[in-house]
């Protein structure tokens, strides 16, 4: 295995102008490549848990809020209409 010649170095050696091939720039190409990705899931988290939130807290809980508000006030209004049909 201590034999094995990397082949672009070869390459990169011939001819009258050799090629420099920097592994230290591919790794920093390969770092931004994947703090770029990281950065787009960790943005995509966040989206999904500001809907997540907007569905609960502005739908879910004033849809509840509503519907207690209507349940609240057709019972105060159905012991009104009883109490008055009673009296009358």
């Amino acid at each position: 295995m201590s034999n094995v010649i990397d082949l672009s170095k070869i390459i990169a050696s011939k001819g009258d102008k050799p090629i420099v091939i920097s592994t230290v720039n591919l790794q920093l190409q390969a770092d931004a490549e994947l703090e770029h990705k990281l950065r787009e899931l960790k943005f995509k988290q966040e989206l999904r848990k500001d809907w997540i939130l907007f569905l609960v807290r502005d739908v879910v809980i004033f849809s509840a809020a509503i519907l207690f508000i209507f349940g609240i006030s057709g019972y105060s209004l159905f012991t009104q209409i009883r109490a008055y049909l009673q009296i009358g």
